[in-house]
């Protein structure tokens, strides 16, 4: 009888260790889906117009400046117009050194240069990656009266793979400013 018990037993341990060793699972990465970008003009009562993205808010306007909101993708476009009256020397150097302020926690700072000689609008825009404050920065003007700058801040600290999808979409939006822009006569 006392062998019957011990083979039972050990015949259920034999079961209940059989069992596949359980793993942690690897860590996932989050897949950010965004929709498909769709276009207005905007810029009322600026000197200038662009398309804008429809997701985006238009949160503040004043003196042709402007913060494009996007809330989905917590971040931000800062538009900044500036009358050129014979400091274009200046706000070029001022937007370069802007651009060039977040070498010390960026992996690398693209330029990439913008003209439409058609439209007179001319310009820069500055591609970052790494875990740097700003991920995309530009400046286009007519080289005569107007200049306008543009800064793409996140509300979170920066953390590059965790934002490059929204980054990479928020560019492409800017790249949309930057070739529809348009002086008014």
């Amino acid at each position: 009888m006392m062998h019957k018990i011990l083979f039972f037993v050990a015949v259920t341990m034999l079961f209940i260790s059989c069992k596949e060793e359980v793993l942690p699972k690897p860590k996932a990465m989050l897949r950010l889906d965004y929709p498909k970008a769709e276009y207005a003009q905007s810029g009322p009562d600026c000197v200038y117009t662009f398309d804008k993205n429809i997701l985006s808010e238009v949160k503040e306007t004043k003196d042709c400046s402007m913060v494009l909101d996007y809330p989905m993708m917590n971040g931000s476009i800062y538009l900044t117009y500036k009358p050129v009256q014979g400091n274009l020397d200046t706000l070029l150097v001022d937007a370069q050194k802007l651009s060039y302020e977040h070498v010390v926690k960026a992996d690398n700072i693209v330029e990439q240069p913008f003209i439409n000689q058609e439209d007179g609008v001319y310009g820069m825009f500055y591609e970052v990656s790494g875990n740097a404050a700003s991920q995309s920065q530009f400046y286009v003007t007519d080289s005569i009266n107007h200049f306008v700058t543009g800064s793409l801040y996140f509300y979170a600290k920066p953390n590059y793979d965790s934002i490059l999808p929204a980054a990479m979409y928020l560019q492409n939006d800017i790249r949309k400013i930057m070739e529809s822009l348009r002086w008014k006569k």
